[in-house]
């Protein structure tokens, strides 16, 4: 006779005998009773849970010759239910969906279940593991399964119900199969051990089930092959037919980790491997490991969590007190992270020894941050502002006028002063941290623009006035021809205050002709009184200076104003009052030269070299015409040379 694995022998054959599916179990007898049978079933689970016995024990119910109607009890021991049990039964037909996954195979069985059965009452379809079944053959089985023949049931058996078609499972009366719980697989495993005469101690046949993960097949599996072993099956022995790493070594390996011994790690990992364990074993299980200590520190009355005996899982709950749950976490990242590395690698041992050592207390505490700059954090000003000292600098004033309610900053090319006095009083001291306050906004506003108008705005504006509360702030513009330049640009620049002060602004430009800027506020001592402008001097052919354009020689006078070298208007716009005026020297004469010829460079760059007709605001009672040339020594003097076409430089 040949040999019956212990899996088949003790099979099932009734639903009283199914193990840890009483929910399932009662349903089904309770519809066997009643004769409410469906013309479909739907049994999902994973493997080694009773499905497919289930299906037969449903077949066997509905055909036992020995009742007269189907039974929760089937015999066994009739014609029909032999034949069941050997799968030789005519009317009850098991079909592998994983090698009959075609729509053709599919039409075949509903064409056979159109006839009558032969042997029995009922014609039972198995289709097993049907999630394999391609989607044409699904929808082939829709009609048969919503409305099927007379004396017909299909039973689908699968282990993956996402893949199966929502309007199969729609059509059928599902029925979910759960693991087999520990202590009923104990239960079920200790009868078979004697009935079989197995000598196998109480723990070890724990971790027999416990090693099963719910799946009875599995287990019956594992312990027929323990049978095969000479003496007692104990703990070690099932360890080592399985390939696994006892618990003692991975225990003693946690242990030398929390120590933090390199030594004992690495000869505790090259003992293991020594023995035959693969090194990726040695890492899952490693894992597994980690998982039931972190269960034994968190929930140390739960034993039936993990699958471990009962004195390793004494041990575990003391070894968990002397463990942060933050390194074991960390250590849980850590072996799943490697397992990739030990899965592609050429030197399996190497990476695993690395690995361990990397699970050292030492290795998994963070070093210390180093320092970060602190952002710079911009806000608008505010009447006391707190600025940290200023960096060391040559002497320099600052240049302050303070009106009713106007901040006028410093000039942009300030020139050194004579230094302030030692002791500044406190109102000196506040307008001076003030007002570098604002030349810091302004610069950062500057930044923000881009070149041409930034370099507008640098040469010729000025803050007048800050208005925070109604949203206004007031620029100072020296002449009308650069008024219509920076008007060009206003939302450039009310953008730029936006982004400084994190509010909307409106820009006022306000026309106020440059000045020599006013003595320091700063030192009480110094009060220049107010003369009058001196008159113009005449141009000097001796000290002019020669500047060539269009073939035309021209001289320009070295002493003249520092605004554009335009008519002013007729009627003069209002502005605020001006302090009083300086007399200049030459050299102020020539830096406001030099002023001008950069401001004509940039009015070029930004404007590509067109001809602007800003005669409107500049020159409203002759109707001539500004040129813009490259040349920036080239300034036309009379409007005939600005007329002819041939003069004209583009």
């Amino acid at each position: 006779m040949s040999y019956e694995p212990l899996h088949h022998k003790y099979r099932p054959q009734t639903f009283a005998e199914l193990v840890g599916q009483e929910a399932i179990a009662q349903t089904l007898t309770n519809a066997l009773n009643t004769s409410r049978i469906a013309p479909a079933y739907l049994f999902t689970g994973p493997r080694g849970t009773g499905k497919t016995s289930s299906s037969r024990i449903l077949a066997k119910s509905l055909n036992c010759l020995k009742c007269d109607r189907p039974t929760p009890t089937p015999c066994g021991q009739c014609e029909t239910c032999r034949q069941i049990t050997q799968g030789s039964a005519m009317d009850v037909i098991e079909i592998d969906a994983a090698s009959n996954t075609g729509v053709d195979n599919i039409r075949e069985i509903i064409e056979r279940a159109q006839f009558a059965p032969v042997q029995c009452r009922y014609k039972v379809y198995v289709i097993d593991e049907c999630h394999m079944l391609s989607v044409p053959a699904f929808n082939a089985l829709l009609k048969t399964l919503e409305e099927p023949p007379p004396r017909v049931v299909f039973v689908l058996a699968t282990t993956d119900p996402q893949r199966v078609l929502t309007t199969i499972i729609s059509r059928c009366q599902r029925f979910d199969f759960r693991r087999i719980p520990l202590t009923a697989m104990v239960k079920h495993l200790t009868q078979i051990a004697q009935n079989e005469a197995i000598a196998i101690a109480a723990d070890a046949l724990t971790l027999v089930a416990q090693i099963a993960n719910g799946g009875l097949r599995d287990a019956e599996s594992l312990l027929d092959q323990l049978s095969l072993l000479s003496g007692e099956i104990t703990v070690e022995k099932v360890w080592d037919l399985v390939g696994a790493v006892p618990e003692q070594d991975l225990l003693k390996l946690i242990q030398s980790i929390r120590s933090n011994q390199v030594e004992a790690v690495i000869t505790q990992c090259r003992h293991l491997m020594d023995r035959g364990r693969e090194p990726l074993i040695v890492l899952q299980n490693l894992a597994t490991f980690y998982l039931n200590l972190l269960l034994a520190k968190t929930s140390p009355q739960n034993y039936h969590l993990v699958p471990v005996t009962a004195p390793t899982w004494q041990a575990l709950c003391e070894e968990g007190k002397h463990w942060h749950l933050e390194t074991i976490l960390q250590g849980q990242q850590k072996l799943k992270d490697s397992e990739i590395q030990l899965k592609n690698t050429t030197q399996p041992r190497l990476w695993l020894e690395v690995t361990l050592l990397g699970l050292l207390p030492s290795a998994l505490t963070p070093p210390p941050a180093s320092p970060q700059p602190t952002p710079r954090v911009q806000a608008p000003p505010t009447p006391t502002p707190q600025t940290p000292p200023p960096k060391p600098h040559p002497p320099q004033e600052e240049k302050i006028t303070k009106g009713k309610a106007d901040i006028a900053p410093a000039a942009p090319n300030p020139k050194p002063q004579t230094p302030a006095p030692s002791a500044p009083s406190a109102a000196a001291t506040e307008e001076e941290i003030l007002q570098r306050r604002i030349q810091q906004f302004w610069q950062q506003i500057l930044d923000l623009l881009p070149s041409a108008p930034s370099a507008l705005l640098k040469q010729h504006c000025t803050i007048l006035h800050f208005d925070l509360e109604d949203g206004v702030v007031y620029l100072s513009i020296p002449s009308p021809g650069l008024l219509k330049m920076a008007q060009a640009q206003i939302k450039d620049i009310e953008l730029a205050f936006e982004k400084v002060f994190h509010q909307k602004l409106k820009i006022q430009l306000q026309i106020t002709p440059k000045s020599p800027p006013p003595a320091a506020t700063s030192s009480p001592k110094v009060t220049p009184p107010p003369v009058s402008p001196p008159p113009a001097p005449e141009p000097q052919n001796g000290n002019g200076k020669q500047f060539t354009g269009n073939g035309a020689s021209r001289q320009v006078n070295q002493n003249h104003s520092s605004s554009p070298p335009v008519l002013p208007p007729k009627t003069p716009p209002a502005s605020p009052p001006t302090p009083p005026i300086m007399p200049t020297t030459e050299e102020d004469d020539e830096e406001d030269d030099e002023d001008m010829k950069q401001a004509l460079q940039q009015v070029l760059k930004m404007f590509s070299g067109e001809i602007l007709n800003l005669e409107q605001e500049i020159l409203p009672s002759t109707g001539g015409l500004v040129t813009v040339t490259d040349d920036p020594e080239f300034i036309p003097d009379s409007d005939e040379e600005r007329e002819d076409p041939e003069d004209m430089p583009f």
